[in-house]
């Protein structure tokens, strides 16, 4: 064995767990904590503790850790036992499962008591994946069925710290050293970081998907953006290796960053999606858009909804014989901006486009591709046929010669495929995304409910207080378009929603 081969491995290691009442850590607490330390590939130490999270511990929690309110009553809270977890981690690599979970919960106890902590990561969810990328699931009940290991007391902070260790001593005695040494060695390399962040900013960053905010001098919001894993797109951005941005004037310029966790892709995009249009960063591309989207809607003349009714010319077989005019649906149609539609009235408009030319220029294409008329359109004005008759590229609705039902008709297939949906609720909904780790690193148990109201996001609820709150919040009457894409888009991919309806909770 080469001497190099040995040192690639580090030589001190913390593998350590956490129990906690939800799973933000800026919001939630440690209920207990463990430690077990192995140093030169010997057992040195093993510790835990509950702690007393000084608030209640959510019953869906306790049921699934096992740790209840009087459980941890008579516990130390974490200022108590602070100093003794950081010296117990004290020049260790920190090694967790889903490890920047339990590593941002320490850092958030650590500083709200104002004492500095930052160590090496090493994630064995990563460390799984990496070497035995054959299997698809690596949350700690699959590694230990696949490895053959057990556990005392399964989600319970010591009996899984336990297992990690155990794990890690299975891979040192399988494995080649030097394979093990420089993957290890892989997952544990630093990001690269502009000069003017802290260079324990990546520390806090999770892995986890959410929203975040790019500022510079003065606080001023330059960006806006999302992810299913914020640490890895945060990072990417800012070493200039994110190919969906491009933007290194941009990373030159941040100077702070903030972020909001989600529960998964549909509370990050809505809550982007909301930054966006309140904040108006500068350089989101959408944000300079000075031109408000326009949609195709229906001319209701008649009020009664759909195309507007008028008196079909007589010229038609059936006309000429009864002598009578038919009233027909005359196909008129008029580009809007969509910012004005009452949702109700979304089943009578087609298509979002970004400006009143380029969905009038998209009626147009349909036209010319269907041989419609311009003229019964209200596209064209003037006396006598339309001009695309004059050169046979209409069918001469305008002139009576093919009937206005059938030009209707066909308008309405040609049409079809760019019809909005209509709010498929029956009012407004809170819409329950659970968290997507759930199944691979940790069950806490907590979803997201997203308040929704035709079309309008009215935000997210984390509690019962702030469901009730968004339950009488006011609704603006204005069409969103990026939420109506955002969930036409999710509720295509996921067609049994979990909601719960609102009306009758006001």
């Amino acid at each position: 064995m080469v001497a190099a081969e040995i040192e690639s491995l580090p030589k001190d290691l913390a593998f350590v767990d956490l129990e906690t009442t939800g799973g933000d850590a800026a919001r939630h607490r440690i209920t207990e904590v463990a430690v077990v330390r192995v140093h030169n590939g010997e057992l040195a130490d093993e510790w835990s503790s509950l702690v007393n999270p000084e608030c209640p511990i959510p019953a869906h929690i306790a049921a699934f850790t096992g740790i209840s309110d009087d459980m941890v009553a008579a516990a130390p809270p974490f200022a108590e036992i602070a100093a003794e977890v950081r010296r117990k981690l004290q020049g260790a690599v920190f090694v967790a499962h889903n490890a920047r979970f339990d590593y941002s919960f320490l850092r958030s106890e650590f500083r709200r008591l104002d004492m500095p902590f930052s160590a090496k990561i090493l994630c064995t969810v990563k460390l799984s994946r990496r070497l035995f990328p054959e299997h698809v699931r690596h949350n700690l009940d699959a590694v230990m069925e696949r490895h053959g290991l057990v556990c005392s007391a399964r989600h319970r902070a010591l009996g899984d710290a336990q297992v990690l260790r155990d794990f890690w001593f299975k891979l040192q005695r399988e494995m080649p050293e030097a394979a093990l040494g420089a993957t290890v060695q892989s997952l544990l390399g630093g990001p690269k970081l502009p000069a003017h962040l802290p260079a324990d900013f990546a520390d806090d960053l999770p892995d986890a998907p959410g929203a975040y905010r790019l500022y510079g001098e003065g606080g001023a919001l330059l960006y806006v953006g999302k992810g299913h894993a914020l640490r890895t797109r945060v990072l990417a951005q800012l070493a200039g290796t994110d190919p969906e941005s491009g933007q290194h004037k941009l990373t030159r310029l941040v100077r702070h960053i903030d972020w909001v966790e989600t529960a998964g892709e549909l509370g990050a995009l809505l809550c982007e999606a909301e930054w966006i249009k309140t904040q108006k960063p500068q350089y989101n591309r959408r944000a300079k858009s000075l031109t408000p989207p326009h949609t195709l809607r229906a001319a209701d003349a008649a009020g009664a909804g759909g195309f507007a009714a008028a008196a079909v010319p007589a010229g038609s077989a059936p006309a000429a014989a009864t002598g009578t005019p038919v009233v027909g649906r005359v196909a008129a149609v008029e580009a809007v901006s969509i910012e004005g539609v009452d949702p109700s009235d979304l089943e009578q408009c087609f298509g979002v486009f970004h400006s009143e030319k380029d969905a009038r220029k998209a009626l147009a294409d349909i036209a010319r591709a269907r041989r419609l008329c311009l003229k019964v359109l209200g596209m064209e004005d003037g006396e006598g046929s339309c001009l695309a008759y004059q050169i046979g590229q209409c069918r001469g609705a305008c002139v009576g010669k093919e009937p206005l039902m059938l030009h209707d008709l066909r308008l309405r297939l040609a049409l079809s495929s760019l019809k909005l949906k209509p709010w498929p609720f029956p009012g407004r909904i809170a819409l329950r995304e659970r968290d997507p780790r759930s199944g691979e690193f940790r069950d806490a148990g907590g979803a997201d409910l997203h308040v929704i109201d035709h079309w309008t996001y009215l935000g997210t609820a984390h509690s019962e207080d702030e469901l009730t709150a968004l339950r009488a919040k006011p609704s603006s009457a204005a069409f969103d378009m990026d939420v109506y894409k955002i969930l036409v888009r999710y509720f295509s991919s996921h067609p049994k929603l979990d909601w719960i309806d609102l009306r009758d909770r006001r």
